[in-house]
């Protein structure tokens, strides 16, 4: 597939251990800790390397319990569902993964979730219901300061904040396209809707953007 580089920016949405087998009892990703070559060759394809991180408080209010297991609903403003605790400041969970640069060193990183009443998924707003208060970290307006026309899309994971991120980006008049070499999920039928999700939405979904 071929891009403009000038125009170009590769975004590495939440690629942390939390998402992997490396924390078994966070938030596992099969093959989740597989994706840093493609995270790496794709962002050869840009000029600019965004980034995100999940940074989470250690008392978050969608922490789940045994009473109140992870799915089951908050239903507060900026928290859908409860979540095992993950992505923790300063834990190894909140830490990219080996072999990708560090925060300083992206051109834009985002770190997202930090109150401990707010669990948005994708990358490009603070809020979860971003269409009615689109409270923004910053990345749409700094991309389109950039020229930035298409952005290349990978992380964890691909059915909840690889696919946010994809769609807040695609809705700000990106042209999106969906790396499937540098994307993990959580489960075939979810990833299944998410990539129908983002289909309808006019991302481009490809096998793996530098065959």
């Amino acid at each position: 597939m071929l891009f403009d580089f000038a125009t170009t920016a590769s975004f590495d949405v939440d690629p942390q251990n939390t998402f992997t087998p490396r924390c078994p009892n966070e938030l596992a990703v099969p093959g989740g800790d597989t994706i840093v070559g493609a995270l790496n060759a794709q962002s050869a394809l840009a000029r600019l390397r965004i980034g995100s991180k999940d940074a989470h408080a250690p008392n978050a209010s969608w922490v789940a319990t045994p009473e109140q297991p992870m799915f089951s609903s908050v239903g507060t403003p900026d928290v859908d569902i409860r979540w095992n605790a993950h992505a923790v400041v300063g834990t190894y969970g909140f830490e990219l993964l080996e072999g990708l640069p560090h925060p300083r060193d992206y051109d834009f990183f985002v770190w997202k979730g930090m109150e401990p009443d707010m669990h948005p998924y994708g990358a490009c707003y603070h809020t979860l219901d971003w269409k009615a208060k689109p409270k923004s970290t910053g990345v749409i307006e700094y991309l389109k300061v950039e020229g930035i026309r298409t952005v290349i899309v990978g992380g964890l994971a691909t059915d909840y904040c690889v696919k946010n991120t994809a769609l807040q980006l695609a809705d700000a008049g990106f042209n999106v396209v969906l790396n499937l070499a540098s994307s993990r999920g959580i489960a075939p039928d979810t990833i299944a809707a998410a990539l129908d999700e983002m289909r309808a939405a006019g991302i481009t979904i490809v096998d793996n953007v530098n065959a």
